[in-house]
């Protein structure tokens, strides 16, 4: 289309369209889970969009699908007054305190008709972030964290970044028009996925992991930079709806009525919600997500159950602090007692110092327990934990483990409490603890765990993928003095390789020959090999990006770097300053004598992106199961990103295929009841169009 020839009311026209059929591209992905375009499509469209408005800029609008981004971080959060207070549930822990509660709100209700059916709406409780969001108008124009529950932040800038929660309202919804204003109570949450590949690169780039997908949540929300938000991939349901001014039952004159009516204006709402007829079957709904709530893809600590109607709801009313019309019926945290053996201290790539519990093995949710970290030396104190003590430990969010508490009334006499290094335990040096940080770091540049870390990260598949050179090698390499950063790889003869433990000529001529291959690797698996803190393989490939060569990064100011989408203030800092150190600068320059790819290859670039583009799987989403034959998962997963496809953990509607080795489990028996396509790994180089020659190359 010729923007040219088109009149402004023509232009507003089609920008309408446009953000008409991305807003229904969006709720049908991100909310019903029935993808309904491509997402080249999606992009081609998206793209009209922008360049439209960038060139119409007073045809811009807040509900655009263009503005869920923003473009410059905030400098604060400020605090706001909830339009509508957000109380806090009373908390049951079994069947018999639900059927009090059941009883304690029959006798306040005095005026209850025994023939007068009672149902329940029975919703699963989310372990997530609640948020209040203010519709006016039908448009996005506040979202505030819950805070104490009468004020809290208002963070509208990352709630927008949110993509199940609509900037627009679909007006459809009401047959007598959409309310002035209209108040939506929700949780936001991570996926355990994407909590698990946050983590996974916090890991790379040497960063305290966050202890569950809760406080990742949470932390993520308090972003000043929403363009970090945007990259995390949060999450939404929403449970609870307010029209001021509105107390009639046109609009919705129960729970279960409202979940529909929010569904209808664009929301997403738990599926697995069920209104139920008696406080009976109630308590059969929670004991069925007891232990079905561990197959769910998002954490779930209990069921919010609520009396349906909202009249018996008004005439409850509220306690000083809770609705006496619903209560939180929790699950218990598996938990289990052990003894601490040692507490040691890991010192990471990055100089991090982290305090781990060393355990008398434990069974917890399904695996065996022996070490747990305990962050930092903050913890440690908090804690008050000993060698010696018994300890609770539990699985934090089912997935990391970690101690809760201390059982002071065991432990032993003579126990000491546990203080930090002043030195660092590799190699001897004072570490230290920056103002307003909580971890404590080596900064030696050439203690040796620094070294390990820096050499094992350096070649590791997502970096320089040299094959053959796992931990234990790494550290003989290191021990014996034989190599002294990671440029020290790239005059490595077979002779000095043969001279190590289990080390025979054809592999040290493998070895070799692969260290020579890595030379090829482009620009910005070099740079993410550097190790640079908070640099990880999606940031390293956006910096190449901008900047093609060593130089032009190494020359660029913090305000260029920090101008790159998606990079904030704390990583341009952390690429600025180390660019800066003597001993980088030497790094590289003896990178540069080895002939290691220090610039973008323009040809190549090019040559890949078409590639990818006009690729059959482009857009197709992959999940890997099981063993494979002769691929390991890592090696897959490339292929197949570098066909155009995308690679998840877990299997959904969306999912196009699952790749399936031995053992399977349970992703293969939810793919077959959803109908999703099962490929072996013979199918699946088959549609890559890879032979076993290649593959033997």
């Amino acid at each position: 289309m010729d923007v040219k020839e088109l009149t402004q009311p023509q232009i507003k026209q089609r920008i309408d369209e446009l953000r008409k059929l991305l807003q229904k591209a969006s709720y049908a992905y991100y909310v019903l889970d029935q993808p309904t375009m491509e997402d080249t499509i999606y992009d081609k469209l998206y793209r009209e969009l922008q360049d439209l408005e960038t060139q119409h800029p007073t045809l811009v609008t807040p509900d655009s699908p263009t503005q869920r981004v923003g473009e410059k971080p905030a400098t604060q959060f400020n605090s706001v007054r909830h339009n509508v207070p957000l109380y806090s549930l009373e908390n049951a822990f079994n069947v018999e305190e639900l059927n009090s509660w059941d009883n304690r709100w029959k006798r306040q209700l005095t005026s209850l008709n025994q023939d007068e059916k009672i149902d329940y709406v029975c919703e699963l409780k989310i372990d997530g972030n609640a948020l209040a969001l203010t519709y006016q108008n039908g448009v996005l124009i506040r979202g505030v964290t819950r805070g104490d529950g009468v004020t809290g932040e208002d963070i509208t800038q990352n709630v927008r970044t949110i993509r199940s929660i609509p900037l627009r309202l679909n007006i459809d919804a009401f047959s007598e028009g959409i309310p002035e204003r209209i108040e939506v109570r929700g949780e936001t949450f991570l996926p355990l996925d994407v909590f698990t590949q946050i983590n996974e690169e916090r890991q790379k780039n040497g960063e305290t992991l966050f202890a569950n997908p809760r406080n990742a949540t949470a932390g993520t929300l308090r972003q000043l930079d929403s363009r970090i938000v945007d990259k995390r991939r949060l999450d939404f349901f929403c449970y609870t709806l307010h029209i001021p001014g509105r107390d009639d039952a046109s609009i919705a004159s129960s729970q279960q009525e409202a979940l529909d009516l929010l569904q209808k204006m664009g929301f997403k709402v738990n599926p697995n919600q069920r209104l139920c007829s008696s406080i009976n079957e109630v308590g059969e709904y929670y004991q069925y997500w007891d232990t079905e709530r561990l197959n769910l893809p998002y954490m779930t600590d209990g069921v919010v159950v609520k009396l349906n109607s909202f009249k018996l709801q008004e005439q409850l009313g509220f306690t000083q602090k809770f609705p006496r019309w619903a209560i939180a019926l929790k699950y218990a945290a598996e938990e289990a007692p052990t003894r601490v053996e040692n507490i040691s201290v890991n010192v990471g790539r990055t100089g991090a110092l982290t305090p781990l519990a060393e355990m008398h093995p434990v069974q917890l949710a399904g695996t065996t327990v022996s070490r747990a970290t305990l962050h930092n030396s903050d913890r440690i104190i908090q804690l008050d934990i000993r060698i010696g003590d018994t300890v609770i430990v539990r699985k934090a969010g089912e997935i990391i483990p970690e101690v809760v508490r201390v059982l002071k009334e065991l432990r032993p006499d003579g126990t000491q409490p546990f203080i930090m290094p002043t030195h660092c335990p590799v190699c001897g040096q004072p570490v230290v603890r920056e103002k307003e940080q909580a971890v404590t770091r080596c900064v030696n540049s050439s203690c040796p765990a620094i070294l390990k870390g820096a050499i094992e990260h350096w070649v590791s598949r997502d970096a320089m993928d040299i094959r053959g050179m796992g931990e234990k090698l790494v550290h003989q390499l290191v021990d014996r003095g034989v190599v002294a950063s990671v440029a020290d790889l790239y005059s490595l003869t077979a002779a000095q390789l043969c001279g190590l433990e289990r080390m025979g000529q054809k592999s040290a001529d493998k070895i070799v020959n692969a260290i020579a291959q890595s030379q090829k690797q482009p620009w910005s698996r070099v740079l993410y090999g550097l190790g640079i803190r908070h640099v990880g393989s999606v940031n390293a490939q956006l910096l190449a990006s901008k900047f093609t060569s060593v130089t032009q990064i190494s020359d660029a100011s913090r305000a260029n770097i920090e101008g790159i989408y998606g990079i904030g203030a704390e990583i341009a800092d952390s690429i600025y300053q180390w660019f800066r150190i003597p001993s980088n600068q030497e790094l590289i320059q003896k990178l540069a004598d080895a002939e290691l790819q220090l610039t973008v290859d323009l040809a190549e670039l090019a040559a890949t992106s078409q590639q990818t583009t006009s690729s059959a799987l482009t857009g197709k989403i992959f999940v890997i199961t099981g063993t494979l034959p002769s691929l390991k998962r890592d090696e897959a997963k490339a292929l197949i990103q570098k066909a155009g496809g995308k690679v998840t953990d877990s299997v959904s509607k969306k999912t196009d295929y699952l790749v399936v080795g031995e053992d399977a489990g349970s992703k293969l028996t939810k793919a077959e009841s959803l109908g999703v396509a099962i490929l072996s790994e013979a199918e699946l180089l088959a549609i890559l169009d890879i032979s076993a020659k290649e593959m033997e190359t």
